[in-house]
């Protein structure tokens, strides 16, 4: 229940905009990422703009986000700061009932709102390179030269110890 109430910011009232243009602006810090009980990332600080453009009863939602997070370095483990640029947009309705179908969000009549905290999450993640590797030299020097010396060790078995002997059976009717 606590982190209902932390997410109420992002709890917007589609019945209270005004028709046309209407911009909020959130700052998404670690205390954030913690109601939203984020796996993938747990910090950061970003601002994200939230422009809702209110045609009737359709409510067309662009998120602008920008900012850091801390995820593990690919090579040391390390926590390091990753850059974020986000931009993504849904589209949001009246309806009978709560649901989501792709960009498409159906926001029950009676009730009105649209929690935005989750899109704004699944945005950042989702614009998080595949790679993020410290800067050269920037790497944990310990973890970095275990790594090298685990390299070191398995470049030294010779590839025909790796290779299960069932392959190799395969491997000489191949050269024939």
């Amino acid at each position: 229940m606590e982190n209902m109430d932390r997410l109420k910011p992002y709890k917007i009232d589609l019945h209270g905009l005004k028709e046309g243009v209407n911009t909020l602006e959130f700052r998404l810090d670690d205390e954030y990422f913690s109601a939203v009980e984020a796996e993938d990332v747990r910090q950061g600080s970003l601002d994200a703009v939230v422009e809702i453009i209110r045609k009737a009863s359709l409510f067309e939602v662009n998120f602008n986000i920008k900012g850091t997070v801390l995820v593990p370095c690919d090579l040391c483990l390390d926590d390091m700061e990753q850059p974020v640029e986000a931009e993504s947009q849904l589209v949001a309705k009246f309806g009978k009932e709560n649901s989501e179908d792709d960009d498409l969000v159906t926001v029950a009549e009676d009730e009105g709102i649209l929690d935005v905290s989750w899109f704004m999450y699944e945005s950042i993640v989702l614009n998080i390179p595949i790679k993020h590797v410290h800067a050269p030299g920037k790497c944990n020097r310990e973890m970095m030269k275990a790594l090298e010396a685990h390299s070191a060790t398995r470049s030294d078995v010779e590839i025909e110890d790796a290779i299960d002997p069932r392959w190799s059976e395969l491997l000489k009717i191949k050269e024939k």
